[in-house]
């Protein structure tokens, strides 16, 4: 049984491991301020072209959007998300728990539009109703696609026109910005949004994402804010060494790009098996149809998500492939995929 279900099955990149093992018996400074976490942050920032951000380092994605988002925001106001949105459908309820409103905007292709926020803004407009003060979106969104430059750079004008904060998560970040769709360089973000972070997890880590703030008004006291909602790791060198790792050769990028290209050699061959999609994506996640039939014979091989149910004969499956996959994997698939196309 091999599994595409998500890109976080494996464990951590060899060189990972080995920085990790050789530093096993030193004694550093805790919290995230040993020599480790603080070369990584020089390093970011350097990769960024901004030595004027903050940079932090948080175990997983849940706990930095519902950290960052809480600390943003005052107890009234609220966050916008698309209607496919993690903080929205996959996070159980932490942003609500922090005592903040999601609204949601129903969208076509999981990314938000200035028109979506001015809606929100529209229908939220007196001290009876909470005020939306937030725009939450993904990169790469929840279904794959990305968003392009002048698309960022026009929602992130219009939330600075309106005053609202523009937060990115960046769970699949890399995978995003190795796209060949892709017209946004990594040293582009810290003028494209407020506050961003950097996915670790889902790209070669054992765990850690990479929260980096770029609004001065936003970085006051935050990791008070970290302490209080469990996110300050004693151990914080244990991730501080896994972006030094990922990022000192740029291996960061060739991981996405290794997921990206085992997605898009799935993509091309199913789709000259005469199979459609549900969403064009150009990353490392992929949303094919195939007959219920199909599905149960592969289901019997390769673990994978049913995504959406299309009619009553076929459904959209959702295929995500990671930094480990290996080409050989891909390849089986189709081959049995090919049989049951015969």
């Amino acid at each position: 049984m091999y599994s595409f279900k998500n890109d976080y099955s494996e464990g951590a990149h060899p060189n990972i491991l080995k920085a990790l093992f050789e530093s096993n018996m030193e004694q550093t400074e805790g919290y995230g301020e040993d020599k480790y976490c603080m070369a990584a942050i020089k390093l970011l920032k350097d990769k960024l072209k901004r030595s004027d951000v903050d940079i932090h380092m948080f175990c997983g994605g849940t706990q930095t959007n519902l950290t960052a988002i809480s600390a943003f925001l005052r107890p009234h106001e609220a966050v916008i998300s698309a209607n496919t949105g993690h903080v929205l459908v996959h996070e159980t309820g932490a942003i609500e728990a922090t005592g903040h409103k999601i609204i949601s905007i129903k969208v076509a292709d999981g990314k938000l539009k200035p028109e979506h926020i001015q809606m929100a803004i529209d229908e939220h407009n007196d001290e009876h109703m909470v005020k939306p003060k937030m725009v939450y979106i993904s990169n790469p969104t929840e279904i794959g696609t990305i968003y392009k430059k002048q698309e960022l750079e026009d929602l992130y004008g219009f939330c600075k026109k309106s005053n609202i904060i523009l937060y990115i998560e960046g769970a699949r970040l890399g995978s995003a910005i190795c796209s060949k769709e892709n017209d946004i360089k990594f040293s582009d973000l810290p003028n494209l949004a407020d506050a961003f972070y950097i996915g670790g997890t889902k790209n070669g880590a054992l765990l850690g994402e990479a929260l980096v703030i770029c609004s001065d008004f936003l970085k006051e006291d935050f990791r008070y804010f970290i302490k209080q909602k469990g996110g300050l790791l004693a151990k914080g060198r244990l991730i501080g060494i896994q972006f030094l790792e990922l990022f000192k050769d740029n291996i960061y990028f060739d991981l996405a790009k290794h997921a990206n290209d085992m997605a898009e050699l799935l993509k091309i061959s199913i789709s000259k098996y005469g199979y459609l999609f549900l969403i064009d994506s150009p990353t490392n996640q992929i949303f094919p149809i195939f007959p219920n039939v199909t599905i149960n014979k592969l289901e019997e091989k390769y673990a994978f998500f049913i995504w959406k149910k299309v009619d009553e004969e076929n459904s959209a499956i959702r295929l995500v492939t990671s930094w480990a996959t290996k080409e050989y994997n891909v390849k089986t698939f189709i081959e049995d995929l090919r049989e049951d196309s015969k």
